[in-house]
């Protein structure tokens, strides 16, 4: 029985490489509309905490690390360890907690890849860079209106 299939070890590593395209960081999903999510199943309860939907899976997975940080602590297996700051004090935090500090980081993450994806797409076009849309429900300032 040598015929043409697969061994289940062969087997089990396309399985494990096709899954890793797939999913580039542990804890987050892409959905089918290309939007990243991430959470989290919290210790010993069959509950998760949503940690929100980002643009970016770099974003979705610093979320996650955030989380998985102040649930389980240093020995957590994260997907960024440079990036963790342990300046906080480690105590137990709540589901909510949790989710504010990790929804804090991946929308700052996210809000910065989205600059500088919008920065080196600018740079490569000749057009000039666009002005700052003004509030329109401010009164103009006398330094700033046209009429000098």
């Amino acid at each position: 029985m040598e015929g043409g299939c697969c061994s289940s070890t062969e087997k089990r590593k396309e399985r494990e490489n096709h899954h890793q395209q797939e999913k580039p960081y542990r804890g987050i999903r892409m959905r089918k509309w290309g939007k990243w999510v991430a959470e989290i199943r919290e210790p010993n309860k069959r509950s998760r905490i949503w940690l929100g939907s980002y643009s970016s899976p770099v974003a979705a997975a610093r979320a996650y690390d955030t989380a998985v940080f102040y649930l389980r602590g240093p020995s957590a297996r994260l997907n960024f360890p440079e990036c963790i700051v342990e300046d906080d004090e480690l105590h137990d935090l709540s589901a909510a907690a949790i989710r504010k500090r990790a929804t804090e980081v991946g929308a700052r993450v996210d809000a910065l890849q989205q600059t500088a994806v919008h920065a080196s797409s600018t740079k490569s076009n000749s057009t000039p860079p666009r002005l700052e849309k003004p509030d329109l429900n401010e009164y103009p300032s006398p330094e700033t209106s046209d009429d000098n």
